[in-house]
C-alpha cells in the first residue's frame, strides 16, 4: 500500500518537477554528459578488447604455459571469464550505491577503479619471472577490473537515458555505446601496430596498452567531475523518494523484468564475446590465421559500428525499442552458420570481412539497449536493476561463452581428428551462436514496449504497462 501511495505521490507531482528539471539541463549538459559516458565506455571496452585479444594472442604462453597450447588458451579464458564472474557484484554493489547517492559518484568511482586495474596488468611480471604469483595477480587485476566494469556501462546508459529527451532518447542513449566502439579500435589499432613490430608476446611491448589505460582514466575524471547529477534521480531526491534499500525493492517488484534484460541479453552479449574473442582464437588456432588478422577485424568492424550506432538509436526512436532490437536479433541467428562457415574456409579477407558483417547485429543490439534498459526499470531501483541484469547476462553469455568455445575446439580436436577436426568446430560454434540468438529473439515477445517512457515513473515498464491495459479495459467496460 505504501508503495501504491508512493506511485500515485510520484504521478501527481511529475509535471512541475519534470519542466524544472529539463530547464536545469541545457545543450551543453547533454553533450558533457554523452562525452563523459562514451570516455567511460571507451575505457571499459578499450580494456575489455584489450582482454579479448591478449587472451586470445599472449596470455597463454606469458601466464600460463603448458606443453598443450589448447589447454593454455583454455586457462587464459578461465581467467578472463572469473573477470566476467565478479561482475554482477560490482554491478550490485555499485548499482545500488547509483541509486542512493547518485549516478555521478558511482562514475566516478568505478572509471577510477577500473583504470588502476588495467594500468597493474600492464605492470605484472610473468611467469618465467614471478612463477604461480604471475597467473594469480593476472587473475586478480582482472577481478578488479571487473568489479569496476560491472556498473559502468550500466551507470553510462542510465545517465545518458535520464539527460535525454523523451523524443530523442534512443538516439542520445546509443551515443555512449561509440564509446565502446572507441576503446575497441584503440585496442585493436595498438595490437596491429604491435604484432606489425615483432612478436609482443617475447618483448615488453605487450605491456603497453594496459599502460595507457592511465590518459583515458584522466579524461575520464576530469569530465565527470563537471558534470550534473541526472534529472531523474535530483527529483527523487528533492521529492525525498531515494529508497534506502535499491536492491530490496529491486528483487521484491523487478524480478520479471530483470529476466527479461537477462534473455535479450543472451543474444547480444554472448554475440559479442564470441565474435569478439572466440572467433579470433578459432581463426588462430584451427585456420592458421594469426598476428595481424584479429586485430584487423576488430579494427574494422569497430568502424563500421561507429556508423550503426548512432543510426539504431535513430532506428528505434522511429520504430520503437522492441521492433529494432528483435530485428538485428534475428540477423545474427541467420547469420550463425553462414559466419562461421566462412572463418573456416582459412581466408583472411573473406573471415574479415564476415566478422564485421556478423558483428553489425551486435551493434545494432547494442545501441538499442542504451534506452531500452534504462526504460525498463523504476526510477528508485534503475541503476541496479540496469547493472544486475547486464552483467548476471554478461557472466551467463559472454563470460562463459569463450571458455565453453575453447573446450569444444579442444574437444573436437581430440575426437574428430585432429587439425581437421579443430576446423570442424565451427559446426558446434555456430549452434552455440544460434541457440543465444534465439534466446534473445523469444524474449522480445514478452518484453513490452518503452519507447517514450517517463522516466520518473517509480514502476518498472510492465507494471506500467498492466495499469495501463487495466485503464483502457476499465474504460471500454
Amino acid at each position: 500500500m505504501k508503495h501504491q501511495q508512493t506511485i500515485a505521490t510520484a504521478s501527481s507531482d511529475t509535471g512541475n518537477d519534470a519542466a524544472a528539471a529539463r530547464q536545469e539541463v541545457n545543450t551543453a549538459d547533454l553533450y558533457r554528459a554523452a562525452w563523459a559516458a562514451s570516455i567511460g565506455s571507451a575505457l571499459e571496452y578499450y580494456d575489455f578488447a584489450l582482454y579479448n585479444l591478449a587472451s586470445a594472442l599472449i596470455f597463454a604462453p606469458l601466464f600460463f604455459p603448458s606443453s598443450d597450447p589448447g589447454i593454455g588458451l583454455i586457462a587464459s579464458f578461465g581467467a578472463y571469464f572469473l573477470g566476467f564472474a565478479i561482475r554482477p557484484v560490482g554491478g550490485i554493489v555499485f548499482g545500488a550505491l547509483g541509486d542512493r547517492y547518485g549516478r555521478k559518484f558511482v562514475l566516478m568511482a568505478t572509471i577510477l577503479l577500473m583504470g588502476i586495474a588495467s594500468t597493474l596488468i600492464g605492470l605484472l611480471p610473468t611467469y618465467a619471472t614471478a612463477g604461480v604469483w604471475a597467473p594469480i595477480l593476472l587473475v586478480g587485476c582482472r577481478l578488479l577490473q571487473g568489479l569496476g566494469a560491472g556498473a559502468e556501462q550500466a551507470g553510462a546508459a542510465v545517465l545518458m537515458a535520464e539527460y535525454a529527451p523523451a523524443r530523442r532518447r534512443g538516439y542520445f542513449a546509443a551515443l555512449p555505446f561509440m564509446g565502446v566502439l572507441l576503446g575497441t579500435v584503440m585496442a585493436a589499432a595498438i595490437y596491429f601496430t604491435l604484432v606489425r613490430v615483432e612478436d609482443i608476446s617475447q618483448s615488453w611491448l605487450w605491456r603497453v596498452p594496459f599502460l595507457l589505460s592511465v590518459a583515458i582514466v584522466a579524461v575520464a575524471v576530469w569530465i565527470r567531475l563537471k558534470l550534473k547529477e541526472s534529472p531523474s534521480f535530483a527529483k527523487l531526491e528533492a521529492r525525498q523518494q531515494v529508497n534506502d534499500s535499491p536492491l530490496k525493492h529491486l528483487i521484491k517488484h523487478s524480478k520479471p523484468t530483470l529476466l527479461k534484460v537477462i534473455g535479450m541479453r543472451m543474444a547480444e552479449n554472448g554475440g559479442s564475446s564470441i565474435y569478439q574473442s572466440l572467433a579470433i582464437s578459432y581463426m588462430a588456432t584451427a585456420t592458421g590465421l594469426k598476428g595481424q588478422i584479429g586485430p584487423v577485424a576488430l579494427l574494422l568492424a569497430g568502424a563500421s559500428g561507429a556508423i550503426i550506432i548512432p543510426l539504431t538509436g535513430m532506428l528505434s526512436d522511429r520504430f520503437g525499442r522492441i521492433p529494432v532490437y528483435r530485428a538485428f536479433a534475428v540477423y545474427q541467428l541467420l547469420l550463425a552458420y553462414p559466419t562461421w562457415w566462412v572463418l573456416s574456409q582459412g581466408n583472411a579477407a573473406a573471415s574479415i570481412a564476415m566478422l564485421c558483417v556478423a558483428l553489425a547485429g551486435v551493434w545494432g543490439m547494442f545501441a538499442t539497449q542504451g534506452a531500452l534498459l534504462p526504460e525498463l526499470f523504476g526510477a528508485q531501483h534503475r541503476y541496479a536493476g540496469v547493472a544486475v541484469g547486464r552483467e548476471v547476462s554478461a557472466v551467463i553469455a559472454g563470460g562463459v561463452a569463450p571458455l565453453i568455445g575453447a573446450s569444444v575446439i579442444a574437444w573436437a580436436t581430440a575426437h574428430w581428428g585432429g587439425s581437421e577436426g579443430r576446423i570442424l568446430a565451427w559446426i558446434p560454434l555456430a549452434s552455440y551462436v544460434a541457440i543465444l540468438s534465439l534466446i534473445g529473439v523469444v524474449t522480445t515477445y514478452y518484453t513490452p514496449e518503452t519507447r517514450g517512457r517517463d522516466l520518473d515513473d517509480l514502476r518498472d515498464a510492465s507494471e506500467a504497462a498492466a495499469a495501463l491495459r487495466e485503464e483502457r479495459a476499465f474504460r471500454h467496460s
